[in-house]
């Protein structure tokens, strides 16, 4: 097995983003932090979708022919 088929460790900071408490944190802290929350979700998402369209190329182009 190769190096690259290893898991990978990463950090949750999702998680870690969700269990800390807010109440410190002012209305435009609050409002600044939506939106960076927002440009990550955008980020993530168009990420994904290139990664999906990468996926669908490959297993276009390894998938068994058909025999008739």
């Amino acid at each position: 097995m190769e190096e690259d088929d290893l898991p990978r460790m990463r950090s949750d900071a999702a998680g870690q983003l969700a269990g800390e408490s807010l109440d410190s944190y002012s209305q435009d802290e609050l409002m600044a932090r939506i939106q960076l929350l927002e440009a990550e979700i955008a980020r993530v998402k168009a990420h994904h979708g290139k990664a999906d369209a990468h996926r669908k190329m490959a297993d276009a182009l390894f998938k068994p022919r058909e025999t008739d």
